[in-house]
């Protein structure tokens, strides 16, 4: 199995990263680390309240495989987060695929991990302008990019950069990903059941709840 890990940050975007980290998890059976520099309560900017399952002191980035790192409405707080930006730096020259959503590549611009690499991101030019360590030159205006160990995509290209990031892997996916129509399912298809051996754990779970 592989090693995941998600970034958390102030304001972090669970809409940008769900569709990646649901297939990973519940698809595919894979455990993700949720990592940030302090272990304290973060906000997501939907609203809902996290916390980290390691910081960036108890973990080493060179253990994952891939390092997942969601959009976020006000990037200035992990922008100036040394110790999130150092744990980034200590990825470099490693073979981490690093994965970066909206503004998040400024991250990685800042860590030094987009050095002559071509890549795309949802925040606004005027930051381009402002910080001398975005290689401008380098920016692709295109919804997903890929260079080396580094994809990045735009907020709106979710489902594409989580297809992106599968497929790299080379989980089983294909062009209907988390895009089904209602309308071309029969009643047949929309009836679920488990199996006799699935019933029998449901069974044996629901003592405990009627005891």
């Amino acid at each position: 199995m592989k090693k995941f890990a998600v970034l958390l940050y102030p304001d972090f975007s669970l809409q940008e990263i769900t569709c990646l980290t649901s297939a990973l998890t519940v698809w595919f059976g894979e455990k993700i680390d949720y990592i940030a520099s302090e272990n304290k309560e973060y906000q997501s900017e939907e609203g809902l309240r996290g916390i980290p399952t390691k910081t960036t002191a108890d973990a080493k980035i060179t253990d994952y495989d891939c390092v997942i790192l969601p959009g976020t409405i006000n990037p200035m707080p992990a922008l100036f987060d040394d110790r999130l930006i150092e744990f980034l730096k200590s990825g470099i020259g490693s073979d981490i695929l690093f994965a970066a959503i909206s503004s998040s590549p400024i991250l990685l611009s800042k860590a030094g991990i987009l050095k002559g690499k071509k890549f795309t991101s949802g925040y606004f030019m005027q930051m381009a302008d402002t910080f001398d360590f975005i290689e401008k030159e380098n920016f692709t205006h295109k919804g997903i990019v890929e260079e080396g160990n580094v994809i990045t995509g735009i907020g709106m290209f979710f489902r594409e950069f989580a297809v992106a990031v599968l497929k790299r892997f080379g989980y089983d996916i294909d062009s209907s990903f988390m895009r089904d129509t209602p309308d071309e399912y029969t009643e047949e298809d929309l009836t679920f059941y488990w199996t006799d051996e699935e019933y029998k754990e449901f069974l044996e779970e629901l003592k405990a709840y009627n005891a």
